[in-house]
């Protein structure tokens, strides 16, 4: 599996701090958050990340926000992100992964990159926020043959998602839908969706994640 930078592991570490201090085992976090052992465990102790939805599901278990796995800092007035100096915190292994299968047979095992997701937290540092707003580099080589079927996140709250370079191809229920650069959509989190990079080429995209706790 492919080793993610020290930033990108922080999460991982971050949940295990966070289910030793509740007394919790990894079996008793994995039951309350409704996702496998061998997913968990591949999260805290690899740094693996498949998917937004298990660390929603996972912050909701113990309590806390989505944004406690991504930074440390509480600073109550506003927070700004300079450009270039943003830097990427946690891969999710993107669509290539198979939800709740664990680490070991994901297609990125293998080291590939091919449609994972960079995840650049933009308000890192901002304490008691109830949005998370991210750059994200959407990989090529996601996309589903046709007609295949393409693991999907479902959690709740709502997105926004921003097309800023490339094209997006966004799954959505059974709707199939193509952003350009400028296009916009904002839908429920709880529907099964899932966002790739189009026509084989890398996007980017500002995307806002509400999870109401």
């Amino acid at each position: 599996m492919e080793k993610p930078s020290t930033d990108a592991g922080k999460p991982g570490e971050r949940i295990s701090r966070l289910r030793e201090t509740h007394k919790l085992t990894r079996e008793a976090l994995a039951e309350r958050s409704n996702i496998p052992v061998a997913l968990l465990a591949s999260i805290e102790d690899g740094g693996f990340m498949p998917d937004l939805a298990p660390l929603v599901k996972i912050a909701r278990a113990l309590g806390v926000r989505l944004g406690s796995f991504l930074d440390d800092s509480n600073e109550l007035g506003p927070v700004i992100s300079r450009a270039g100096e943003v830097k990427p915190t946690v891969r999710f292994a993107g669509a290539a992964a198979v939800a709740g299968s664990g680490a070991a047979s994901s297609p990125n095992a293998t080291g590939s990159t091919a449609g994972s997701l960079n995840f650049s937290a933009l308000a890192a540092g901002k304490g008691g926020r109830h949005m998370e707003p991210f750059l994200i580099d959407l990989q090529a080589g996601a996309k589903a043959a046709s007609g295949a079927p393409v693991p999907a996140s479902s959690h709740e709250g709502e997105e926004f998602i921003h097309v800023l370079s490339g094209s997006v191809e966004i799954l959505y229920g059974t709707d199939r839908h193509l952003l350009g650069v400028g296009d916009s959509i904002y839908y429920d989190s709880i529907v099964p969706h899932q966002v790739l990079a189009a026509d084989e080429k890398p996007a980017r995209i500002l995307a806002v994640v509400y999870a109401p706790f």
